[in-house]
């Protein structure tokens, strides 16, 4: 008779993983090739079934874990993420344009009348598809994860992975990244009388554009702390334009409804 080795029997089979690209530069799929230390280990972890960036094999009927990146642009694309929500136990929506709708929401305001602008009288070419609104996924299906910025932090992902893996107690930040630049001791922009989006963004990434001395333009979307009335009141005070604020925003912001009234909801 043959040995067994009772470990592996009793070992449960990896979940499967598939990983999407919708409107995006694939920017955030490129990170996560970024993490070369841990990437073997973390894809040994998973049995990954599709990866678009890496891939034309279609995509397989069944999986269990969907990572999606990029906005919702397209009627097709509104139907694959329903799809992947109805087959996967878990979404992952990584990168500004999955969650916030990112670069592409820029278009949400007006959206009907700019393909004209750029495709002109002609219409729209036949490979676009029925265009909608740009929007963030969470705007379609509820998404377990997400995985914010732009594009995202590598060791983010990871971190989201294994949350998801093998499960976490870790909450979702809430706080605005001002806190994280005091930390950091950083000096604050304000006080030079230029504009920086981290007292209403969400902290999480450590404040990497200011510690490089550049002001954040907001990629990890709104805080749900957040209150733009009293940023805008902060503007004046420091001399800085509140109408360059309020443009700021709509970067990573265009469709948040928060900006609608001028507070974020709690």
């Amino acid at each position: 008779m043959e040995g067994r080795c009772i470990a592996c029997e009793e070992r449960p089979a990896p979940p499967r993983v598939v990983v999407v690209g919708l409107a995006s530069c694939f920017g955030c799929q490129l990170q996560v090739t970024n993490a070369e230390a841990h990437l073997v280990d973390v894809l040994g972890q998973i049995d990954l079934r599709y990866w678009q960036l890496a891939s034309s094999d279609p995509m397989p009927e069944d999986f269990d874990v969907a990572v999606i990146e990029g906005a919702v642009t397209t009627e097709e694309s509104e139907n694959l993420v329903r799809a992947l929500r109805e087959k996967a136990s878990t979404v992952v929506a990584i990168g500004a344009c999955a969650t916030t709708a990112g670069i592409p929401g820029m278009a949400a305001a007006g959206f009907l009348s700019r393909p004209v602008e750029v495709y002109g009288e002609g219409g729209v070419p036949a490979a676009c598809g029925e265009m909608v609104s740009p929007r963030p996924v969470s705007a379609v299906v509820d998404v377990d994860c997400e995985v914010r910025c732009c594009p995202i932090d590598t060791m983010d992902f990871v971190d989201a992975l294994q949350g998801v893996l093998h499960g976490s107690n870790k909450a979702p930040r809430s706080s605005t990244m001002c806190g994280d630049c005091k930390r950091n001791e950083t000096e604050c922009f304000f006080a030079q009388g230029r504009l920086c989006l981290g007292l209403v963004t969400q902290a999480g990434c450590g404040a990497r554009c200011v510690n490089l001395g550049r002001p954040c333009n907001g990629c990890r979307g709104l805080s749900p702390d957040a209150n733009l009335e009293s940023a805008r009141q902060a503007c004046g005070r420091y001399g800085v334009p509140v109408e360059g604020f309020d443009r700021a925003l709509e970067m990573f912001n265009q469709t948040n409804p928060a900006l609608e009234d001028g507070r974020a909801s709690r």
